[in-house]
């Protein structure tokens, strides 16, 4: 069983998703209106590992396995933990691409979107401590269908750069605290 095969994607028509969108829009300004601390959000996610190098992460209701391919030490038993970070952006920019395009007034039919990551594995088995352990790169394709002009697309895209909060965690140094505690 693979995650596409857990739960299908409920299948909506355009005007459903406009008013979903419409209707959560509203909603979050109201709430935000009311206190803006009600727009500070807490997001828990725990992770167990298994195996080799693989975890199963829940999140709230949702359980999935992350891994790493044989090459880099593990199970190949599912998708690796900078394949999910590209997963999350692209999910990310989605969502933001249909809020704005709804925010705005511009029709997206269809939206796809590619992600491609370069990452240099000399830092991570600790061959080279002067590069980086993360992506040097990213590239975001994306692809929308619609009626709308390019300069409208483009209007898009700068109201979605601006305001997509994973393509911020990719774009911008985010404070991290870690412990770490003996059980």
């Amino acid at each position: 069983m693979t995650l596409l095969d857990a739960s299908p994607v409920t299948s909506v028509t355009a005007e459903e998703r406009a008013t979903r969108l419409t209707e959560a829009g509203a909603a979050w300004g109201e709430r935000i209106a009311a206190d803006v601390a009600n727009g500070q959000l807490t997001y828990r996610v725990r992770g167990t590992g298994e195996g080799s190098v693989a975890s199963t992460i829940t999140a709230g209701k949702h359980s999935f396995r992350v891994d790493e391919p044989a090459a880099l030490a593990g199970d190949d038993i599912a998708a690796s933990p900078v394949e999910f970070a590209l997963g999350a952006l692209i999910s990310c920019q989605v969502v933001v691409y249909r809020l704005y395009a709804q925010a705005l007034g511009i029709r997206v039919d269809e939206i796809d979107v590619k992600a491609e990551g370069d990452l240099d594995a000399r830092r991570l088995f600790g061959i080279e401590e002067s590069v980086r352990a993360g992506f040097t790169a990213v590239r975001l394709d994306i692809t929308i269908t619609g009626p709308e002009t390019d300069a409208r697309y483009q209007e898009l895209r700068a109201a979605v750069d601006a305001h997509c909060p994973v393509l911020d965690l990719f774009a911008n140094a985010t404070p991290v605290t870690v412990s770490v505690a003996k059980a």
